[in-house]
């Protein structure tokens, strides 16, 4: 966004945000709140006369759910939300931000070149038949579907883990309890996905913890999934004989 030339400020999210982020922004551009404190976001969204705003980063999902000490509007939108899990709560966010005229960005915008491509990425060619991307990418989408997850490990045409609240890691590291030959993650979106936010991100952690389960491929919907750090990725992953494909 710098390097864009657009002015950027930053609302920055307790034990969320990196010291290093906050740090490089002047204290008069930046502002750090609870998670819980919506009413102060909006407040400050205003005081910065904001015209766009964007989600970036993430927040730990347990804290959604634990340790949660919502200000008197987030107390007014979790109470409305008949279901709760993260597409609900931060598309209510969303739609707040959104009625104050402040239009709310893809979390795409700016990081094209991050993105998952089409084709080998890491490695020659995906290291499994065509029939069983074809499954993982089916189960992958399934449950993304149902708002389950967004990501699954397949063998074979067997599905040995699909991602739900425990997050992408510790999916992992139960696949790899199985046998390990001709695995494929495979990592997706939503079929109505909204991309202002819980947009999939595969990092280098992602893929330590591939390495750590001896999981030797992973498939990413191309154009959708962001690669946070590429470079870095592809480099570390050829590195460790990991394949990185883009469908």
């Amino acid at each position: 966004m710098r390097r864009a030339g657009v002015p950027v400020r930053l609302i920055a999210l307790e034990d969320e945000t990196s010291a290093e982020l906050i740090a490089s922004f002047p204290e008069h551009e930046r502002v750090q709140l609870n998670i819980g404190q919506l009413g102060k976001l909006l407040k400050t969204l205003r005081e910065f006369q904001s015209g766009y705003a964007l989600m970036a980063g993430q927040v730990k999902p347990k804290r959604l759910f634990h340790g949660l000490t919502p200000d008197l509007k987030a107390a007014q939108i979790l109470f409305g939300l008949k279901r709760r899990n993260a597409e609900t709560i931060f598309g209510a966010i969303a739609n707040e931000i959104e009625q104050m005229g402040v239009t709310l960005l893809d979390a795409r915008a700016f990081i094209d070149d991050q993105l998952a491509e089409s084709g080998p990425m890491a490695g020659k060619k995906l290291p499994v038949d065509r029939e069983y991307l074809d499954h993982g990418v089916q189960i992958a989408r399934e449950i993304a579907r149902l708002d389950i997850g967004q990501g699954c490990v397949v063998r074979k045409g067997t599905v040995l883990a699909v991602e739900a609240f425990e997050g992408t890691d510790a999916m992992l590291r139960r696949a790899g309890a199985f046998k390990t030959d001709e695995t494929l993650f495979v990592k997706t979106v939503k079929p109505q996905q909204d991309f202002r936010f819980d947009v999939p991100v595969f990092g280098l952690r992602t893929l330590e913890s591939m390495r750590e389960a001896n999981l030797g491929a992973a498939a990413l919907e191309a154009g959708k999934v962001i690669m946070l750090d590429k470079a870095a990725v592809i480099a570390q992953a050829k590195t460790w004989g990991i394949s990185l494909y883009g469908f």
